[in-house]
């Protein structure tokens, strides 16, 4: 089979049968473009005609170009993914990606906010405006259920249940998951139910609108959060993620069961959830280093 025609049937794998999110599949989409742009300069066309040996130099060549190692294992990640696909799908007798081993990454740990830099970026929307109360309630839901930002602007009214305190979020591969929702984002979004949704909602479905009647979107509420950082001193170039990377902890670190913090999360393996138990040791480490009086000896 041509290696672009096994590439565009992969995709659409990706796409239809396993119901990746568009970010997903434009990532595995960018990272097998940089394949085919080396293939073709290898004269290889065929999908039959990468051998073991070529996919290391292959590697080599991403090494070479001064790329990191996380992303050098993500794009062997899928190539490995497209020739599994053409194995177990499209009769193809041999991985040439079987064997190869994953460049070795040095994972860094989440960055993490403090419960009191928190506290300062949920109180930083002014309440008393329709848009202010719109984006407390949004801040403080994505703090209250640690809910990706694609799912947090996808929500809509009907994945919304005040009565039991939970939301229903779909999410990677469109799975659905529940999420419970503390009684202050409740509050809060209760509070713009009542009086903000109703002034620009015309009967659209989706839970947090703009102003314009509009869904409220990744790159505009991204926007609002770095706004809403900067007024509260936070300096850490704080994204969505980096609030869902603080849920996580501060339920470790209050305590929390970690299967519990993985099924909230969503995540589909608990070695993704662990990352923040490491967090949490870390800044344990920290804070006896700088508080125990005989932590440092002398």
């Amino acid at each position: 089979m041509e290696l672009h025609a096994a590439v565009d049937l992969y995709l659409i794998h990706l796409k239809v049968e396993r119901g990746l999110a568009p970010n997903t599949i434009e990532a595995y989409a960018g990272d097998l473009g940089v394949l085919l742009g080396w293939a073709q300069q290898q004269e290889i066309s065929r999908s039959e005609q990468l051998s073991p040996r070529q996919v290391v130099d292959y590697l080599l060549w991403l090494s070479g170009q001064g790329l990191a190692a996380r992303t050098q294992a993500r794009r062997l990640v899928a190539l490995r993914g497209l020739y599994r696909f053409l194995c177990g799908h499209h009769g193809l007798s041999m991985d040439p990606t079987a064997g190869v081993e994953l460049p070795r990454l040095g994972r860094p740990l989440p960055v993490v906010l403090s419960g009191e830099e928190v506290d300062r970026l949920l109180s930083a929307p002014d309440r008393s405006t329709p848009r202010g109360l719109r984006d407390a309630a949004m801040l403080e839901t994505l703090y209250a259920t640690g809910v990706r930002v694609s799912e947090l602007v996808g929500l809509g009214m009907s994945d919304l249940n005040l009565e039991r305190g939970y939301l229903a979020v779909m999410g990677k591969g469109s799975k659905q998951r529940l999420v419970p929702l503390g009684e202050q984002a409740m509050e809060l979004v209760e509070q713009y139910l009542a009086e903000v949704r109703p002034r620009w909602a015309r009967g659209h479905p989706a839970l947090f609108l703009t102003h314009l009647r509009r869904p409220m979107t990744r790159q505009g509420f991204w926007k609002l959060i770095k706004r809403y950082a900067l007024g509260a001193g936070i300096r850490c170039g704080l994204s969505p993620h980096k609030i869902r990377h603080s849920f996580a902890t501060h339920l470790l670190d209050h305590g929390a069961d970690l299967r519990a913090v993985q099924k909230m999360l969503g995540h589909a393996d608990i070695s993704t959830t662990q990352i923040y138990t490491h967090v949490s040791q870390a800044r344990l480490r920290r804070a006896y280093d700088e508080h125990h009086p005989r932590a440092r000896g002398g």
